[in-house]
């Protein structure tokens, strides 16, 4: 049993960045359907897929990388919410990421965003994770 899967998802993508691999393939759920989602609007990824196997579903995640320098489009994933510790924050403070480079995902009323989309919403909620 997985306490935290959104760690887990982000686990499992860092883990396949290191080793150079090209797919990865996590279990799904609807939060991580909408982490994917973001991810691949804002070209971290290259491609994703969710398959339906009847029972929970997989998500395969085609990974970006530099076709010159072999360098992957993620350099860092960071959670910033965990169970024991919630992050919340309003949208006068939300977080920038490496100057405005990178993004953070957020959890709010509206459903999941990026900050500069809360931003524009003036709207706040919970930090899920960070990525640059």
């Amino acid at each position: 049993m997985i306490t935290d899967p959104i760690s887990d998802y982000l686990t499992r993508i860092r883990n396949a960045i290191k080793s150079n691999q090209r797919i990865v393939e996590i279990p799904a759920s609807n939060l991580k359907k909408g982490i994917t989602k973001i991810l691949y609007e804002k070209g971290y990824i290259l491609n994703y897929k969710f398959v339906d196997d009847n029972k929970q579903g997989i998500i395969k995640i085609a990974l970006k990388y530099n076709p010159v320098t072999k360098l992957p489009a993620i350099n860092t994933l960071e959670r910033a919410s965990r169970p024991s510790i919630r992050r919340y924050c309003g949208h006068d403070n939300l977080p920038r990421v490496m100057n405005g480079l990178g993004i953070a995902i957020l959890s709010t009323s509206k459903g999941l965003m990026t900050d500069k989309e809360a931003k524009k919403l003036k709207t706040g909620g919970e930090i899920i994770c960070y990525i640059s």
